[in-house]
């Protein structure tokens, strides 16, 4: 069990406890370090939870420490230097993109439609004020 962590060291740590803008990550020398949210995954995260739980076991990479204690810590910079991901891991990953994708879809026809309706709603209004105006006149 190191003692004293170093800048740029790959330990296994476990999660403790998860925010909104990061994960906090006990080391093995019973320090405590945070995960932002930018460092969870190569991709963007704009839930952590659905990339980490409380008690999971994750590797990590010192990013750096202050003398105020503060560890900073990366997930993502310490997979770029372990072995190949699983197939588990790309199985997820697809999991996660076509949801994402979907989601995407689904916003955008969305959004499509409300458009439309608008646009339609625009042209109501434009055309009975121009119709009303040459008949009055």
């Amino acid at each position: 069990m190191p003692s004293d962590l170093e800048v740029g060291q790959i330990l296994e740590g476990t999660v403790s406890g998860i925010a909104h803008f990061g994960a906090f990550i006990v080391l093995p020398n019973g320090k405590t370090g945070l995960v932002h949210i930018s460092e969870v995954a190569d991709a963007y995260v704009k839930d952590i939870k659905e990339f980490l739980k409380e008690n999971d076991h994750v590797k990590v990479k010192v990013l750096s420490m202050d003398d105020k204690g503060k560890i900073a810590l990366s997930i993502r910079q310490a997979q770029a230097r372990t072995s190949a991901p699983s197939s588990r891991d790309h199985r997820r990953d697809r999991e996660r993109r076509a949801t994402s994708q979907a989601s995407f879809e689904d916003k955008m026809q969305r959004f499509m439609r409300d458009s439309e309706d608008r646009l339609q709603d625009l042209k109501r209004n434009t055309e009975s004020k121009r119709g009303g105006r040459g008949a009055s006149r």
